[in-house]
């Protein structure tokens, strides 16, 4: 009967490991595809635990023990395990959704303008989310002009994306669940299906292979946000997780060196910063180092002649279409000077009424982007 303990003692161990180490970013555990058996064994965990737990407790009873801490002792062992990869290293437990979302104006924000933010523009209102707030809580639910939005970003991969939460006609609610070859999946409440933060697609459950529909968004500093749009609303501190949130700038100015969320200033390796766009159904990453170089990066897409524009801070940068192939534009003081009418670097026309056509654009880590469009463009 000892054999029956030991086996539901060795079954639940191996069974909780393997439960978190598919979906967190231990050794090998994002190179391999195992999100399959994440899902399985998530879906299944109470099945799992049931059973082991059963064999445990048959087992205790049903033996004699003539040391007590030949049974005390392995499961206080196991009960610290499960204590410590379901409420410290689950990723719902490490980092959490803003207790309060406070937004405010330009006048009463707090937040340093040096920050990165990511911003979106509605009809009525636009609003900032700085990466420093959103990198720590991964999702913040919030409105645009009265509809609802899903704010999201994942540090591992640098990608900042808005959705809107609608599912069946109805606003769904997310949770940070874990990631999947570094990036971060979101579950939803109804249907307990897994979404990939860097293209909103369920990834597996009920609602495999439907998207969340996506909300422009833009990616400048909070300087440069607020002087395109000086009524917008910013994003504040949580005062309850203010220790939790970065201190300093090495994140975003791309001069964190650790393992997961650090940069490689040098072009085309894992870690290095690209601008990805999509294009119908084609894709291509640009080197930020060409980028910053340049200022000003030309192309053709699916014969669609673009232009990629970055700002003299090396922060803000957009992308749009252009009118034919040889439109050619000047950048000065943050300016666009076309060849009969001068631009915002957002793309507004300060002197007529056609502006810009923007194109959805992303920086990223390489590694991000060619994982999750392996047919790329570079």
């Amino acid at each position: 009967m000892k054999k029956l303990f030991y086996i539901g003692l060795l079954g639940l161990l191996v069974f909780e490991l393997a439960n978190v180490y598919c979906i967190m970013p231990m050794p090998g555990s994002q190179e391999m595809n195992s999100l399959d058996a994440a899902y399985f064994l998530y879906t299944w965990r109470w099945a799992f635990r049931i059973f082991f737990g059963l064999l445990m407790v048959w087992g205790w009873f049903k033996s004699s023990w003539p040391k007590a801490w030949q049974a005390w002792v392995p499961a206080l062992v196991l009960g610290a395990v499960i204590y410590v990869v379901n409420f410290q290293m689950a990723a719902d437990s490490m980092f959490y959704q803003p207790s309060s979302l406070l937004m405010k104006p330009v006048a009463e924000n707090k937040v340093d303008s040096n920050r990165l933010v990511l911003g979106i523009v509605g009809k009525q209102e636009t609003k900032a989310y700085p990466i420093r707030f959103i990198g720590y809580h991964h999702l913040v639910m919030d409105s645009l002009d009265g509809k609802p939005v899903l704010i999201t970003y994942c540090t591992v991969c640098r990608t900042g994306r808005v959705y809107e939460p609608i599912i069946n006609g109805s606003t769904e609610i997310f949770r940070l669940v874990g990631m999947d070859h570094f990036n971060a999946m979101f579950e939803d409440k109804t249907t307990g299906s897994w979404f990939r933060q860097a293209n909103g697609e369920a990834v597996t459950g009920p609602l495999k292979g439907m998207e969340l529909p996506e909300y422009p968004s833009y990616q400048t500093s909070l300087a440069d946000w607020i002087k395109l749009y000086p009524t917008t609303k910013i994003m504040q501190a949580d005062p309850a997780y203010l220790k939790s949130y970065d201190t300093t700038l090495n994140y975003e100015s791309g001069k964190s060196k650790k393992k997961l969320t650090g940069t490689d200033s040098l072009s085309w390796n894992k870690k290095s910063w690209v601008v990805g766009i999509e294009m119908g159904k084609t894709s291509k990453a640009f080197d930020w180092n060409r980028l910053v170089k340049e200022r000003i990066i030309y192309d053709v897409i699916e014969s669609k002649p673009m232009m990629l524009v970055i700002g003299k801070n090396n922060q803000s940068f957009f992308a749009f279409e252009r009118s034919t192939k040889d439109e050619r534009f000047i950048l000065y003081q943050d300016s666009l000077l076309g060849a009969t009418h001068k631009y915002l670097l957002n793309g507004k026309s300060v002197d007529s009424s056609a502006n810009l056509q923007p194109i959805p654009a992303y920086q990223e880590f390489w590694h991000s982007w060619k994982t999750f469009h392996p047919n790329t463009l570079q």
